[in-house]
């Protein structure tokens, strides 16, 4: 069975034959995702013609494809990119042999094929919106540093998710920017090079066609349905167009493609994996799809689903309702109205499935309630989380008492790899030796930071605060003059941001329950924060789902704030939060802010990032802060649940400007005579060691692979 693997040879080939021969084996890196998270990767692309790489949005394909005959020319001419070159492609190639046999890979039972709506690779693919796509893509990345046999299963979205614009008012506006894979590191697999390989989903009373893309994640391979064919009617073809189509019937075409078009794609690539991992209830139906075959072949309904049971595996992400979409019974029978007659039971017995309580005919339906039942397993995303979702899933598990649905925990963590900028990397190379990656869980790697001098630890944040501000200088000044503000206040991005100010950094998808508005509830409080002798600088991102005009809102609010003194070269905001900002800002910060209203926030893995890099939170004890705080590694909001909204806001709104300016603050401004604030940087110290073993995806995938894989 073809599993594109030829596909990408050929690829790589036709790409490399195209290039002068000294730059050739970039040919076979810009066709895997590693170069991204590899040694001198993102720098070397960067540094082979940097105005082409920005123009191409850090697509290495499209770059090598648009090299001029000049850029040719100057970079064969150089002994030192050729060097680079060399050295990059060796590393690469290191990353895709084998892995170890007695390493984690062994504990798993075979093939792990991991479903999700969203992947966040690198910002050349395009088909995220926030967490829950960064989450799978690490999760991919590091399942291949590990050795461990995962295929990654999604969606090629042809338009992606939103580029975001924001006017003078603040408000948000959207655009889409079509995805060519053709120019990408995607192939199409075929059957034999040249015939798509193709599957059929039985949708909305017809077959609709997909084909299957391949984009390498190291070791792992990611395949994507994608439903652009010329067989497809043109609202077919539109059910992969768009990541969280506000279109209803089209989301729901979504999700059918995703679940059993994906069990279909892996049966036609000749995968046939031990657990089908379901990340967030989106691929629910690929349960049904496991069972529906087993009952084509003979087997009666209750041993079918019994049978996909064994093998299927949910994560749920969150505890907010639009996160936990429903749709009137109508809806669901209209989209996959085949699916009962397929299984062998009648529509309400389907539909029962869909529902918490499968009994009452005037429930709503969904996807998540489904993968709950055909799950053998199912955990939230960080302690905290798996309470919730145990109290609020009870009901679907009838008699149990409260708080004991059979839904388990996994914290969420980061890729190092990806998110450890430079000069915190460097650091810990030298003090912790060059392979200490490989034991990043182990508790005494990270207490070498104990015996890095404050002067070196202080000069590695300030350089990496420093990169972040010359970003920004130039970003905030793109971005204000893109929407026509007056010349000096953009002028003032140029000239004010600073590389010696306290740095807080407030980035995430923008939603009510994630408070953004509690930075300005008092905006004489805010403002005076802004001021000398010792002020902060703010950095916001984040985009608002297009229909969520009360999130927009918060935007706007904020930008009413601008015409004060001290905002224009104190407060940004820096618009199409991506992949790419997202490392900016994490790796700069010195101080992350994170503000959800409890129980809201099921994990939350900015802050797993900033502390990364050195940086320390601020944030309300919810998530992942819940069980990482513990009084020395940074500063905390109480996480308690307040039914009076209002209320809760004043006090944690007052809450944060204390904080603010009574500890954080006077402890980063606090110098000794040599310039080093030997408070703040104790506290990285703590920060450093204490989260960095605890809250990295090497643990995250190690938990999944002993606690959730295994028979």
């Amino acid at each position: 069975m073809a599993d594109g693997s030829a596909d990408m040879a050929a690829a790589v080939a036709s790409l490399a034959a195209r290039l002068p021969e000294p730059l050739q084996p970039l040919a076979r890196v810009a066709y895997n995702y590693l170069w991204s998270w590899t040694d001198d990767g993102r720098a070397l692309f960067a540094d082979l013609d940097p105005y082409r790489w920005q123009l191409t949005s850090g697509n290495p394909v499209r770059f090598l494809e648009q090299l001029t005959p000049a850029s040719c020319e100057r970079i064969a001419g150089s002994p030192e990119l050729l060097a680079r070159i060399d050295a990059l492609a060796a590393r690469v190639e290191a990353g895709l042999r084998p892995a170890a046999p007695d390493g984690l890979a062994a504990e798993v039972p075979g093939t792990i094929a991991f479903f999700c709506a969203e992947f966040g690779v690198q910002r050349s693919l395009p088909i995220y919106s926030g967490g829950l796509g960064v989450l799978a893509g690490d999760i991919l990345k590091e399942a291949s540093d590990r050795g461990v046999p995962y295929v990654g299963v999604g969606l090629l979205y042809r338009w992606g998710y939103f580029h975001q614009r924001v006017d003078l008012s603040g408000w948000q506006h959207e655009s889409w920017e079509e995805l060519d894979p053709e120019h990408s590191a995607a192939v199409r697999v075929t059957t034999d090079g040249s015939a798509p390989l193709l599957v059929t989903v039985p949708l909305a009373g017809r077959e609709v066609v997909c084909q299957i893309w391949r984009v390498d994640v190291g070791r792992v391979p990611l395949y994507l349905l994608d439903t652009q064919r010329p067989e497809n009617t043109p609202i077919d073809r539109w059910i992969t167009s768009r990541l969280y189509e506000g279109n209803r019937a089209v989301r729901l075409a979504q999700y059918g493609v995703l679940g059993m078009g994906g069990v279909r794609a892996l049966r036609a690539l000749g995968i046939d994996p031990a657990v089908v991992h379901l990340n967030e209830g989106h691929p629910a139906l690929a349960a049904l799809e496991l069972a529906a075959e087993a009952v084509s072949a003979g087997h009666d309904v209750d041993g079918a689903l019994a049978a996909a049971r064994s093998k299927v595996v949910f994560t749920t992400h969150t505890p907010v309702p639009a996160g936990n979409e429903t749709y009137a019974p109508d809806e669901f029978l209209a989209a996959y109205g085949d699916l009962p007659g397929r299984l062998g039971v009648d529509p309400q017995r389907f539909l029962g499935l869909c529902r918490v309580h499968p009994d009452d005919p005037g429930e709503a339906v969904g996807l998540t309630p489904l993968a709950l039942r055909v799950s053998r397993s199912a955990n939230g995303v960080s302690r905290r989380h798996g309470a919730v979702a145990r109290s609020m899933w009870q009901p679907l598990f009838g008699d149990r008492p409260a708080g004991e649905a059979p839904i388990g925990s996994v914290t969420n963590g980061v890729h190092l790899p990806t998110f450890m900028v430079p000069p915190i990397r460097r650091l810990l190379d030298t003090a912790a030796g060059a392979d200490w990656v490989e034991h990043a869980t182990d508790p005494a790697v990270w207490r070498v930071v104990d015996e890095i001098p404050d002067a070196e630890l202080w000069a590695a944040r300030c350089e990496a605060r420093a990169w972040l501000i010359e970003r920004v200088r130039e970003r905030a000044v793109q971005d204000r003059l893109r929407r026509g503000e007056q010349i000096d206040y953009v002028q003032a991005a140029a000239d004010s941001f600073d590389a010696d100010t306290l740095t807080v950094g407030f980035a995430r998808r923008i939603a009510t329950y994630k408070r953004l508005h509690l930075l300005t509830v008092d905006p004489a409080r805010a403002l005076a924060l802004l001021e000398e002798p010792r002020p902060l600088q703010l950095l916001f991102a984040g985009k608002a789902h297009p229909n969520d005009d009360a999130a927009k809102r918060i935007v706007a609010d904020l930008f009413r704030l601008k015409g004060a003194p001290a905002v224009a070269g104190r407060v940004a905001f820096l618009e199409d939060y991506d992949l790419s900002l997202a490392g900016w800002l994490v790796g700069g910060s010195d101080l992350w802010v994170n503000l959800p209203r409890p129980p809201n926030e099921a994990s939350g893995t900015s802050g797993m990032k900033a502390a990364l890099n050195g940086g320390l939170n601020l944030s309300v004890l919810d998530g992942w802060w819940a069980e990482a705080y513990d009084g020395t590694n940074g500063w905390a909001i109480d996480g308690e649940v307040d039914p009076d909204e209002a209320a809760q806001d004043a006090r944690h709104a007052a809450a944060l400007y204390d904080l603010l300016e009574h500890e954080v603050l006077p402890l980063f401004y606090d110098r000794d005579e040599h310039g080093i604030p030997r408070g703040w940087v104790e506290r990285m110290r703590a920060s450093l060691r204490t989260l960095g073993p605890r809250f990295v995806a090497t643990r995250m995938v190690g938990d999944y692979v002993r606690t959730v894989y295994r028979p």
